[in-house]
């Protein structure tokens, strides 16, 4: 990926920072550790806490531009979010994201109850969401009450036969974009082989139960329905949901698309039961 192609799609993608929020919410930054971040507060909000980890491919978006997806999520949910800003390739590449991941979650812990802590996670965001939970597992750290993940990105080495399966009905990505994410991301192609850069290849068991949810029409159906069949081998209580005819991360439109709107419910009543705010 050429800079002056990062440089358009990072300012593109600051459009979703721009996003609607829940009437009465109040951003202010803060950081987690050494990470910056963005406190998301929103009406209702309890103990309860939502670690959001933004999508943008590893490559572009920031804290602000997740800021949108988990003010709706938490403010259904009746939580309060986080909004993480970790390091970006290519001037960080792997592992920096995990590494910043793992230590705004082990920061999270020191005045939260991790039974009351709830990750989330679109597109990239919600590969590191789960190998931030690897990581903090492997780590011996007390693991989150559960995870959500929408489109999430779980498979860097690429195997997944929707990746051109589905080309012809993605109207966001195709597979050369999706591969020049993970040459950025990743400039040692081995490194895709790492379960902290492809979950969908790590050992999954004691994880939290998770939540995936994906649409039909994207070409990273089969990150999230192959990431279900190995967490329910490994006894991992998960639920996979997928959406007929919906595209990448189409939970961003939940104001104007009644399916959307519907998902985004779900998650948020998933995560609130599993946190106890249920």
């Amino acid at each position: 990926m050429d800079q002056t192609s990062l440089a358009e799609l990072r300012t593109f993608y600051t459009s979703f920072g721009r996003m609607p929020l829940p009437d009465g919410t109040r951003v202010t930054e803060t950081t987690l550790g050494t990470v910056p971040a963005l406190d998301v507060l929103t009406p209702g909000d309890d103990a309860g806490v939502l670690l959001n980890l933004h999508g943008g491919g590893y490559v572009v978006g920031d804290a602000r531009t997740g800021v949108p997806l988990a003010a709706a999520l938490a403010s259904r949910a009746g939580l309060r979010a986080v909004s993480v800003d970790y390091r970006l390739a290519p001037e960080h590449p792997f592992p920096a994201a995990v590494d910043d991941g793992l230590a705004a979650y082990r920061a999270l812990l020191a005045g939260a109850d991790p039974a009351r802590v709830v990750l989330a996670g679109d597109s990239a965001g919600g590969g590191l969401a789960l190998a931030t939970v690897l990581a903090a597992r492997d780590a011996g750290l007390p693991l989150p009450a559960a995870v959500a993940t929408f489109s999430g990105w779980f498979d860097l080495t690429l195997s997944g036969a929707s990746l051109t399966g589905k080309e012809s009905v993605d109207p966001v990505f195709d597979a050369a974009d999706i591969r020049g994410y993970a040459a950025t991301y990743l400039p040692d192609a081995d490194a895709a082989r790492n379960p902290l850069a492809s979950p969908v290849l790590a050992d999954l068991r004691g994880l939290p139960p998770l939540l995936l949810q994906v649409g039909s029409a994207e070409v990273l159906l089969d990150d999230s329905t192959q990431l279900a069949a190995r967490a329910a081998a490994a006894d991992v209580e998960v639920t996979l949901e997928v959406y007929p005819d919906s595209a990448h991360v189409f939970q961003h439109h939940h104001a104007t698309d009644p399916t959307a709107e519907r998902a985004m419910d779900v998650a948020a009543a998933f995560l609130a039961r599993h946190s106890g705010r249920a």
